[in-house]
């Protein structure tokens, strides 16, 4: 996140709090990165909100740029601002939909989580980062080069907050139940998963730094052990990843990161892989 130059703060009147601007401006504080602030509407001019936003911002020494444009839906609208500004980072507050309308419609957050060329920051919380912990949802059972890379980044992202906000780094990792119908006899004892996860782990954590009390290594799916864990640990941010095949029309993204948004009880940072970012933008261009 040190690295950051540039964050998309979305920017919604309907939302008072301005959650969102909350976190952008902790991380800008300690990157010094520019604040672009984006109102998405086609309707309602909202200049003169946005330059009450910059006055105060400037007059707290950042740097700010703002902008309002729509572009035929929310999530192409933040996407084109993001790519047109070159931003590394999106910072949204999250509302969730209705369960009738989500059934219906896929959310315009999924949406902006499945098809953002950058990692996206989903705001949930007014609660404070200082001195609390950061979760990083790892699958350490995968060990090909792309997770293992994807790992890296999220665990890299979790200190980094964790530094931030002076907290403590946690890594969660989910492994299956044991399946007699299993076609490796190793998957049909819990016993023997439980072992290699554990081999694993040990790896993991010799390669990460990170402490025994701080790993959580759980039998069950991961859309229901995250929240869980979450929710035991009080974690401030959950940093999340999705290996997506960059083969597929849309690059499809792995659900665990959708499923669990509205469940978890924490700010959310979702990430991707580099090979993931370069198909998206490349999508965006055509």
């Amino acid at each position: 996140m040190q690295a950051i130059r540039c964050i998309l703060v979305v920017i919604d009147p309907n939302q008072p709090q301005e959650l969102a601007l909350k976190r952008a401006r902790l991380i800008s504080t300690v990157s010094q990165s520019r604040l672009h602030l984006l109102a998405c509407d086609a309707k309602h001019d909202h200049s003169g909100h946005l330059a009450n936003l910059r006055a105060q911002l400037e007059s707290e020494g950042h740097q700010v740029t703002t902008q309002q444009a729509w572009h035929e839906s929310l999530h192409q609208t933040i996407i084109a601002a993001q790519q047109a500004e070159g931003c590394g980072l999106v910072v949204k507050q999250h509302v969730p939909d209705n369960p009738l309308k989500r059934a219906l419609l896929t959310p315009e957050d999924w949406k902006l989580l499945r098809y953002c060329p950058c990692p996206v920051l989903m705001v949930k919380t007014d609660n404070p980062w200082t001195g609390g912990n950061i979760l990083a949802a790892v699958d350490v059972g995968n060990a090909d080069l792309e997770h293992r890379t994807l790992h890296a980044t999220i665990v890299n992202h979790g200190y980094e907050i964790a530094n931030l906000a002076d907290g403590k780094l946690h890594v969660i990792s989910a492994h299956p139940s044991a399946m007699l119908s299993a076609a490796d006899p190793a998957f049909q004892l819990k016993e023997t998963i439980e072992a290699r996860y554990r081999e694993a782990c040990k790896r993991f954590q010799e390669e990460f730094d990170i402490p025994d009390a701080q790993l959580h290594v759980e039998e069950g799916p991961a859309d229901a052990l995250i929240p869980r864990v979450c929710h035991q640990l009080k974690a401030v941010v959950t940093v999340i990843g999705t290996v997506a095949r960059t083969g597929f029309s849309g690059a499809l993204m792995g659900n665990t990161a959708e499923v669990v948004l509205d469940t978890l009880e924490s700010d959310v940072l979702v990430l991707k892989p580099d090979d993931v970012i370069d198909h998206l933008e490349d999508l965006v261009r055509h």
